[in-house]
């Protein structure tokens, strides 16, 4: 074979091989999704700049950790161009670095999570817990929040994590403790964000699920179809993604258009928007 034509194999390969690496078309949802912009979860690389919210995001949902990077003295900055706020609080488990540890610390297994350093499940629900909980939710509405996300409120439904870490709390005392927290939420003007399960939880107002290249609608697909058969606000929160618009269109066909994403792409390390 002569140079050329080695040359001309080799380059056709590569157009081949770049071909079935390429990204389709960044798709677009339905006029009922929202860009999603994610300042409180940060899996592998980083997450939203508080900066880059305010300049960028628009009519988007946005979810914030307030007590951290001064978030919650940037809240009006944030909602100044339509955007809808969401708080974040964990309910399954007590943070030791957060300013109320030593007030939730009671209701906590000693054990740390072995996933997240300084996190501590939840042991019993019907204690002084909910109290703390409500405070925190008293905080977010004072600070001008629209939501709460409630961050592993379905800690109680692992049997491998409740053997290991020993915590007293059933499924039925996780599902009427977080629909007691959503209702007190909603006593306040404020929406609920239910986080990977809707179970028993009709009176939420969105979900997000987070989702991962090996482990794609994991969850309750039926209940999270209810959602938006329901016109509820409902995200995917996808990690670590080559093809980040492919995993999108895969959303969108395995259940409708209206379904909301943010994606955290591994080539340009943080998270793709969409809707924007």
């Amino acid at each position: 074979m002569t140079t050329n034509k080695i040359i001309t194999v080799t380059a056709l390969l590569f157009v081949l091989l770049s071909c079935k690496k390429d990204d389709p078309v960044k798709p677009s949802g339905s006029n009922n999704t929202k860009a999603v912009y994610n300042h409180a979860y940060q899996e592998n690389y980083e997450n939203d700049k508080i900066d880059d919210i305010i300049a960028n995001a628009s009519n988007a949902y946005v979810l914030i950790d307030p007590y951290e990077d001064d978030a919650n003295t940037r809240i009006d900055e944030i909602k100044a161009k339509g955007n809808e706020l969401g708080g974040y609080i964990s309910i399954g488990t007590g943070e030791d670095w957060r300013a109320d540890w030593e007030q939730i610390k009671p209701f906590c297994v000693t054990k740390q999570w072995g996933s997240w350093p300084g996190e501590y499940f939840i042991d019993v629900t019907n204690t002084g817990v909910v109290d703390v909980m409500k405070a925190r939710i008293d905080q977010l509405e004072s600070w001008g929040c629209d939501w709460v996300e409630f961050d592993n409120m379905d800690w109680a439904f692992d049997e491998k994590a409740k053997s290991k870490y020993g915590f007293n709390a059933t499924e039925n005392d996780a599902i009427t403790y977080y629909n007691e927290l959503c209702d007190y939420v909603h006593s306040k003007g404020m929406k609920c964000m239910a986080k990977n399960t809707v179970r028993d939880g009709s009176g939420f107002d969105g979900a997000l699920y987070e989702s991962f290249s090996n482990d794609k609608d994991w969850w309750d697909h039926a209940g999270a179809k209810s959602f938006l058969d329901a016109g509820k606000l409902e995200i995917v929160n996808h990690y670590n993604e080559k093809q980040p618009n492919k995993v999108y269109q895969e959303y969108i066909d395995l259940y409708n258009a209206d379904i909301s994403n943010i994606c955290e792409s591994k080539k340009e390390k943080k998270y793709i928007h969409y809707n924007e």
